[in-house]
């Protein structure tokens, strides 16, 4: 037994032996032999890289554009004082005043190769001037296409520049709420920025922004600066127009307002086409139905539909036969909820199409065709 306690710590001894040589002499003969089973340093990065959404905004980003707007203004320098003698001289001027240019930021999204840049009516508005800067680094006038101030939109054209990169525009209701959504544009005047954030709702209206809303509601951080950006989805598609916050301070507090790219796109084609957006029209004033006003119809507590407060002499509900007091339940078969639907659903028709309204007029319902008109078109 003795013998074999003397061969075991002499070979102990030996491996001790070997092992303080090789760590000593070829320490980097450990070290393979220790990750011989491991993952390559590529593959292992690989697994522990965190999520990127680098790859969108590569794609994105070189179509968004910064729109700088320029506007002359009048500033009053010495006021005049009533005397008959500086009359002689200044007429009836209030005061010497100068010519000064008030300038304005903003953001924009390329989309098309010839030129047209999508971005928001108040971006542009009353501007004497408008300049778009690229990501690029080249710059170039543009002067407005046409706009559509009920859903704050306006398409500009570039003057000279071409070869440019153009956003990919998403399919039309393809978003869901969850989905991770990032703004781009110029927030406060700082650079090209991008922010991430999700979809926080959907079809948000009733906020009292523009005549027609459809806002796509995201807690991406919007600032001022950021309006007529882009928001893209994760893949970098053109999903909607930043336009809005809401705000107690002026900047993000986490609910951003966009419009989405289906009205978007509609609103840019009729504009490209035309100059101006047509849209379905009635001639009727809608009116939402209250307790009070359903008590004094006799509906029930869970009454839907829109009461037709007023009717527009010689306009189309006119000429139908609509009348003032009629409850408006449906319009082509969908069902009406409030005045926004409806006002929505009306100016989705074209204008010389006809349309079926189902109403209730004393206490029954009846079915009346009635041939859509243009809506006539706001002045800017």
């Amino acid at each position: 037994m003795r013998r074999y306690w003397l061969i075991f710590a002499q070979a102990v001894t030996v491996c001790l032996g070997i092992l303080f040589a090789v760590t000593t002499l070829r320490p980097d003969l450990l070290r393979l032999a220790g990750t011989a089973g491991a993952p390559a340093p590529a593959a292992a990065a690989a697994v522990r890289a965190p999520l990127s959404y680098a790859a969108a905004v590569a794609r994105a980003a070189p179509a968004v554009v910064n729109v700088y707007t320029t506007k002359h203004v009048n500033v009053p320098l010495i006021p005049l004082p009533d005397d008959p003698v500086l009359r002689q001289f200044f007429g009836q001027m209030p005061g010497i005043s100068r010519r000064e240019a008030s300038t304005s930021l903003g953001s924009g999204v390329l989309v098309s190769q010839d030129g047209f840049v999508l971005t928001n009516y108040h971006v542009v508005q009353a501007a004497d001037a408008i300049e778009v800067a690229l990501a690029d680094g080249r710059k170039d006038n543009a002067k407005v296409v046409g706009a559509d101030p009920d859903t704050d939109l306006a398409v500009l054209k570039l003057a000279r520049l071409r070869d440019l990169p153009t956003a990919t525009l998403a399919a039309d209701r393809g978003l869901r709420v969850g989905d991770v959504v990032l703004a781009i544009g110029n927030p406060f005047g700082v650079g090209q920025t991008t922010t991430q954030g999700i979809v926080s709702a959907l079809g948000r209206n009733g906020l009292g922004l523009n005549t027609y809303e459809n806002f796509i509601q995201t807690d991406a951080a919007i600032n001022p600066g950021n309006s007529g950006g882009a928001l893209v989805d994760a893949q970098g598609n053109l999903v909607g127009i930043n336009t809005a916050i809401y705000s107690e301070s002026g900047g993000s507090m986490g609910i951003g307002f966009a419009t989405p790219i289906e009205i978007a796109r509609k609103v840019m084609d009729d504009i490209v086409k035309t100059g101006s957006v047509r849209r379905g029209w009635l001639g009727i004033e809608p009116q939402d139905i209250t307790p009070e006003l359903a008590r004094a119809f006799r509906l029930g507590r869970d009454a839907s539909g829109v009461i037709i407060a007023g009717v527009l002499r010689d306009g189309p509900a006119a000429r139908a036969g609509l009348r003032v007091g009629d409850i408006v339940r449906t319009l082509n078969g969908e069902k009406v909820r409030d005045t926004v639907g409806l006002l929505a659903g009306i100016a989705q028709l074209e204008p010389g199409a006809r349309a079926t309204l189902e109403v209730l007029r004393a206490g029954a319902s009846r079915q009346i065709e009635v041939v859509a008109g243009t809506r006539p078109v706001r002045p800017r």
